[in-house]
């Protein structure tokens, strides 16, 4: 994100530390949270600022507040179909009689209502001068120009007050928000036209590996199509991001550097598949190294564990497993927030719940484990199969069940925590 591309008196993030990646001395092995830790205090929002209408912010990031120009609702304003008076009124039977015409929505009572008198009101009008109070008109006899009623009423009954959701001035969104369609709502009622928001996030994945094809392609002997690049690209855009295809590449170290190249020339931030450990043909791990900010954690976590983390030209890049499912988990549990933070959003925690098991497991200690899972009957049921290679696993599941890193012997009806799709943002 370049400065030129900043519209003028609107603030340019800083650029990340070369170190932002780096583990404390000693650290080799990461458990789950202290990886998590460590990118949360590490980053920080690289996304600049623009204005845009308040239609066009649908999962846009707000870089400001927004502050309410008008209240809502602006008036006081009836929430029932019936007749208003000045109250309260004690217990007993009243009769008032009616002024001429009536309140409606969109349109004034001409004059004010004298004490003792009433007037007909309709949901959503503003009450008249002389008014505060409200009642429903199922409970009213109508005869001779006079209502007649029961009490008690309290004053303002069935009444809105001018303010009560939002009131003028008041913050009614704050920065960091990914802005929803009940949030545009929200910024019509209170008159907010235009907001400041976080330019989107631009995302590139790269997926490498000599054994990988275009997917929809004959993949031949020992090929196998490439899974993780439309698993990914599809996962951005769903979590609010801009997503960038910087392509496939087999397992070469020139042409990975031209594409890593090409996408910190393009893009705020790079996910790229495969070549994340210390092998011979672990490309991604071997460059970032080359450029002096690498960082290689393993993270005790299943599936997955390798994570190449580094910066390619100030770009932050991601290096997953290349296994489509440690590939998505890794995305979830630790690109996910990362991104976010990136983005402006702040820190997102998935949203998971306890929720009874509907099967018996004992684990060993050491990993954190993410297991892809659905609920059935109101119990967490596991996919059949814990191998990490089971892609179908992936789209059977309705979520990840998570279980804690130390020894446990999971019995039916036991709590497990389970975390639906919609729980990580998808």
């Amino acid at each position: 994100m370049t400065p030129d591309t900043v519209p003028p008196g609107l603030p340019v993030p800083p650029p990340l530390r070369n170190d932002c990646f780096s583990l404390p001395a000693g650290v080799d092995w990461t458990p789950v949270d202290e990886a998590l830790a460590l990118l949360r205090e590490r980053l920080h929002p690289v996304c600049a600022f623009e204005r845009a209408p308040a239609t066009a912010a649908l999962g846009r990031v707000l870089a400001e507040d927004v502050i309410a120009r008008r209240a809502h609702p602006p008036r006081s304003n009836s929430a029932v179909d019936g007749y208003g008076f000045a109250g309260p009124v004690p217990e007993g039977a009243h009769v008032l009689p009616l002024v001429e015409g009536r309140a409606a929505a969109g349109g004034d009572f001409a004059g004010a209502v004298p004490a003792g008198h009433a007037v007909r009101i309709l949901t959503g009008a503003a009450v008249p001068e002389g008014v505060d109070s409200v009642v429903l008109e199922e409970d009213v006899s109508l005869q001779g120009g006079q209502i007649a009623f029961r009490g008690p009423l309290k004053a303002g009954a069935n009444v809105r007050p001018a303010g009560e959701d939002v009131a003028a001035g008041a913050v009614a969104l704050s920065a960091g928000r990914q802005i929803t369609p009940s949030d545009l709502a929200l910024l019509a009622a209170i008159g907010v036209g235009e907001v400041t928001l976080r330019k989107r996030l631009r995302v590139g994945v790269i997926s490498t590996g000599d054994e990988l094809v275009e997917a929809g392609t004959d993949a031949g002997v020992g090929k196998i199509p490439d899974a993780n690049r439309p698993m990914l690209l599809a996962v951005l855009e769903r979590l609010g991001h801009d997503p960038v295809d910087l392509g496939l590449l087999g397992d070469d170290r020139a042409l990975l550097r031209e594409a890593l190249d090409e996408g910190a020339a393009r893009v705020d931030a790079i996910i790229t598949s495969g070549g994340a450990s210390a092998g011979d043909e672990d490309h991604v791990s071997a460059l970032l190294n080359e450029a002096g900010a690498m960082q290689q954690w393993r993270v005790a976590i299943k599936p997955g564990r390798p994570l190449a983390l580094g910066l390619w030209q100030g770009v932050p890049v991601f290096g997953l497993p290349g296994n489509p499912v440690a590939a998505m988990v890794c995305t979830l549990v630790f690109a996910r927030p990362a991104l976010a933070l990136l983005a402006g959003m702040g820190w997102v925690e998935p949203q998971g719940f306890d929720l009874p098991a509907g099967f018996g497991k004992r684990k060993k200690p050491g990993r954190r484990e993410f297991q892809r899972a659905r609920v059935r009957d109101g119990r967490v049921e596991p996919f059949a199969s814990e191998g990490s290679g089971r892609i179908s696993g992936l789209s059977w599941a309705e979520g990840l069940m998570e279980l804690g890193d130390g020894e446990r012997h999971v019995r039916p009806g036991d709590p497990v925590r389970f975390i639906p799709w919609g729980g990580f943002g998808l």
